[in-house]
């Protein structure tokens, strides 16, 4: 508990394994092959059936650890309902797999529907062009940003295809599950409509990337989104999480399950906060979003870990210039100032 969190229980599930964490709720947690190896999703009792939330990487090999939870986890009951935090290949890949081998809906946000059909319809070479040019025009080059130009169209071969039908889900919406009531807040900033699940009993949170127990969750920058300030919209969605019980149980997407919600968004906004100072002092002369990447990162950045830090230095900057803090400059690459 030296973070201020407690973990009721200090091991996860084993890839493809389970764990009962309430009555009708279960842990489930799939590999995933990054730096960040799983997902947790969550199976809860739906009368004969099952709801389940998120769905794992669009990779086929995943669907075998599937097939063995069908018969573990599920019991050979069948899902009912599929729900869907956000637009992430982690949390869709696997959703219109699954919802055509149980015939079960899929619901999710009508914005992350949206951009997940977005950037399924893209190019490689116009996905390469567009994230390689807002790169370049905030101040990256060099190999990381030849190896982002020959990257292609990534979503796409972690997302094969999405549901054809989704039922929509909007902020305040109220879903039956079997003898509980979840209630939809959606949070921003990580994603457009990203859906946490508060239980009406006051006992348990599903988070997903929304509330993480020891990460951060990445707030970047999108191509093409530059009037939208992601930083401003995530810190505003903690202050509203910040609304429910104290003692509500966290059952977040990656990490462990956890107690100390409060504890935690005050961590995650003082982290923030930190960063921000630490641009500023950074600022006194003009910078760029690659200039400042050591600011924000003490380790090593490879293809992958660029595309995540140059969009959460991007969208802290761009923060700051929103509020005034700083100035940017009228020419690429920008550079920001006091």
């Amino acid at each position: 508990m030296s973070d201020g969190l407690y973990y009721p229980w200090p091991e996860a599930p084993v890839p493809g394994g389970w764990r009962e964490v309430a009555p009708g709720v279960r842990w489930l947690r799939l590999p995933l092959p990054f730096a960040l190896d799983h997902i947790n999703v969550w199976l809860l009792a739906d009368e004969d059936g099952w709801t389940l939330v998120d769905t794992g990487i669009g990779y086929t090999k995943i669907q075998p650890v599937w097939q063995t939870l069908f018969e573990t986890a599920l019991e050979g009951r069948p899902l009912r309902r599929i729900l869907v935090t956000h637009y992430h290949p982690d949390h869709v890949g696997q959703a219109a797999w699954l919802s055509e081998h149980f015939g079960a809906p899929v619901w999710m946000a009508e914005e992350e529907y949206a951009l997940a059909s977005r950037l399924l319809s893209v190019s490689d070479e116009e996905s390469s062009a567009r994230m390689a040019d807002m790169m370049v025009s905030h101040g990256l080059n060099g190999d990381l940003l030849e190896g982002l130009r020959r990257h292609g169209n990534g979503y796409r071969r972690m997302v094969k295809r999405l549901p054809e039908t989704v039922h929509f889900l909007r902020d305040d919406d109220v879903i039956t599950v079997g003898d509980r009531q979840w209630r939809v807040i959606i949070g921003r900033g990580h994603a457009p409509e990203h859906i946490c699940l508060a239980s009406e009993s006051g006992d348990l949170l599903i988070s997903g990337d929304q509330v993480l127990p020891r990460i951060s969750t990445n707030i970047s920058m999108r191509p093409g989104e530059e009037s939208i300030d992601p930083l401003g919209l995530y810190l505003a969605s903690l202050e509203r999480l910040s609304a429910l019980p104290a003692s509500i149980r966290v059952l977040p997407s990656h990490g462990l399950v956890f107690d100390g919600l409060h504890h935690r968004l005050d961590a995650l906004a003082a982290h923030h906060r930190v960063h921000l100072q630490h641009l500023l002092d950074a600022c006194d002369k003009p910078q760029t979003a690659a200039d400042v990447l050591p600011v924000l990162f003490k380790r090593e950045l490879d293809g992958h870990s660029i595309l995540f830090a140059m969009g959460e230095s991007i969208a802290h900057l761009h923060h700051l210039h929103l509020q005034g803090k700083l100035r940017r400059s009228e020419t690429e690459p920008y550079r920001y100032a006091r």
